[in-house]
């Protein structure tokens, strides 16, 4: 996968309890990268024969199965400043349908946080490799809301909070 594919927004609840965490700033969140439609926008034959294959074989909820780690990236506008948002997960699929998660934030380098933030949640994942994630997190932020996109026969999701544009990618953890 090219590195612009790998720039393909995905979505993870840590920016929207970030900007929770911002008390008295009304914001927006803008992602630094454009949405590519979860990598499907690469060309050449390997991608015409994995798609073909993914439509073959189907994706389901069991695709997702193990731990992998996704990076967020994004800028939150308020008002006029633009506050560079990093952050790291670790989340874990059991193939039925239910996730854990962890995250940890940063806010122009700053922590959002103490420490690494758990959540629970659950997803679903169509046959077209394409589903939907909700992620609610243990410390009473507000419930994050997902498209996602899984590739690489299941090493790689794509995702994208709805609502606020930010994103993340996650990578099969072996």
């Amino acid at each position: 996968m090219s590195s612009n594919n790998r720039e393909i927004a995905a979505g993870t609840r840590t920016r929207q309890t970030l900007l929770s965490r911002t008390p008295g700033v009304a914001v927006a969140v803008v992602t630094t990268g454009l949405l590519l439609a979860g990598g499907t926008l690469r060309g050449g034959p390997a991608a015409v024969a994995q798609s073909e294959e993914s439509r073959q074989n189907g994706c389901s909820d069991h695709t997702l199965r193990g731990s992998y780690a996704f990076a967020i990236d994004g800028t939150i506008i308020a008002g006029p400043n633009r506050l560079l948002l990093r952050g790291l997960a670790m989340t874990e699929f059991d193939g039925r349908g239910n996730l854990t998660q962890v995250d940890f934030t940063t806010i122009n380098g700053a922590p959002a946080g103490a420490d690494w933030r758990p959540a629970v949640g659950s997803y679903e994942v169509d046959s077209d490799c394409t589903g939907t994630m909700q992620i609610i997190p243990g410390d009473g932020s507000p419930t994050l809301n997902l498209k996602l996109v899984v590739a690489d026969h299941g090493r790689t999701v794509h995702n994208i909070v709805l609502g606020n544009a930010t994103g993340a990618i996650g990578t099969k953890v072996d």
